[in-house]
């Protein structure tokens, strides 16, 4: 479960960087979302996508320490990327949190492939994928609840967060379209902020 405190400000690479080697991250980045695009989580090693970004091995182990690292902190980045929308407090709840699923979503409209990868990388017990898979759940809490509102129960919130977490390792394990996630967490939230009544 997704804690509901604050996140500590942690660098998710192993150290900090100089601008040099964060542009050696960025290469990295962008090759194993290129790899991941290409082959697939199975597909996908830091010796590969060193080599495809023209990094040493062992220099591209001095700042992730796994595949799995890499590929969260892709995700990390991704989702950092899509810009926050404005809630209309106006609307239902359930079209407020469509908008922001949706927007979400976009992250995963680029390249289902790379998400699906992305999302397995999330499961694993890497101390410093857990690092960025607690920076990536409590984002996505925060603007979920932000969609709910001010008298946002935690309780609801935190089934929304489970929903669009399951609903996406769902796509990712090929039982749904990715396109159908922000839909699905929608109706979800339709259907227990107002009974399902159709508001």
């Amino acid at each position: 479960m997704v804690p509901a405190g604050p996140v500590v400000d942690v660098e998710p690479t192993r150290r900090r960087l100089t601008e040099r080697q964060a542009e050696a991250v960025d290469q990295l980045l962008e090759a194993v979302e290129a790899e991941a695009a290409e082959h697939g989580y199975e597909g996908v090693s830091v010796r590969t996508v060193a080599r495809r970004a023209g990094v040493a091995p062992a220099t591209a182990y001095t700042y992730v320490s796994s595949k799995d690292h890499l590929l969260a902190e892709l995700l990390w980045r991704r989702l950092l990327e899509v810009p926050e929308p404005a809630v209309d407090a106006g609307r239902p709840v359930a079209s407020r949190l469509r908008v922001v699923v949706e927007d979400l979503g976009t992250i995963v409209g680029r390249e289902p492939a790379v998400v699906a990868a992305c999302t397995q990388a999330l499961l694993s017990s890497n101390p410093d994928v857990k690092v960025l898979r607690d920076r990536i759940g409590h984002e996505v809490r925060r603007r979920l609840a932000a969609a709910v509102g001010e008298d946002a129960d935690p309780a609801v919130v935190g089934v929304l967060v489970t929903t669009y977490f399951g609903a996406l390792l769902t796509a990712g394990m090929g039982h749904m379209a990715y396109d159908r996630v922000p839909g699905f967490v929608a109706e979800a939230a339709r259907r227990m902020t107002d009974g399902g009544s159709g508001r």
